[in-house]
């Protein structure tokens, strides 16, 4: 199978990411705004929904990969979720997510870091599930060798999940058949979340697609 390549863009620099997040921190210190959602609220509700509707324990150590604003967090959280972390490269985007999580309520239930999930971030222990709404399709687009930062984010992926544990991506960018491209080596796909169909010229398929998959023994 090719390798899917996308033009390269502004959108997987951190530099830009650092600039949208100064941005987006100052909007909310003045004026309460707490940013975009990356793809709709709906992505979120649908991610916890699969994490209710197959009785994840409420314990579960689970991480949001390139946080944001941390919305998702404060859902996981207010659905119950006592062991759950987010992390991001950029420093705006944590203190931003650490804002908003003192806003809900829910900072006791939340932990958040500022890391690279690619290098520098080294959690203390295995993590059950992984959560990544838009952060692969970031990496896809980074201007200096986006296919081996692809190939980083699946071996750290290996690196801090346990045996058996879950990865739920959510993407714009990528086709269920390019992700399982992409991870189906290490990663076995599980279950595919619905989201919202589109019709055009006698042709229909999603703008967003959600997989849900299970790591296999990584090397």
């Amino acid at each position: 199978m090719s390798e899917t390549e996308f033009s390269p863009s502004a959108l997987g620099t951190k530099d830009h990411w650092d600039v949208v997040y100064s941005r987006e921190l100052q909007s909310f210190q003045e004026y309460g705004d707490e940013g975009e959602i990356w793809f709709g609220e709906g992505s979120m509700i649908r991610v916890v929904r699969w994490l209710n509707a197959h009785k994840v324990p409420l314990t579960s150590s689970i991480l949001d990969i390139g946080t944001g604003n941390g919305m998702l967090l404060v859902e996981l959280a207010k659905s119950g979720y006592s062991n759950i972390m987010g992390v991001d490269y950029c420093a705006g985007a944590i203190a931003l997510a650490r804002s908003i999580c003192e806003k809900e309520g829910v900072s006791q239930s939340v932990q958040l870091q500022v890391a690279d999930f690619l290098g520098t971030f080294n959690p203390s222990e295995l993590l059950d599930i992984c959560l990544d709404k838009g952060t692969f399709d970031a990496v896809s687009l980074d201007p200096n060798g986006a296919e081996d930062k692809r190939s980083q984010y699946v071996q750290s992926l290996c690196r801090i999940l346990k045996p058996n544990g879950i990865f739920i991506i959510t993407s714009c960018n990528w086709t269920k058949d390019e992700l399982l491209g992409q991870f189906g080596k290490e990663f076995e796909m599980t279950d595919e979340l619905l989201t919202p169909t589109f019709s055009f010229g006698g042709h229909s398929g999603r703008s967003v697609t959600a997989l849900v998959f299970q790591r296999r023994n990584c090397s």
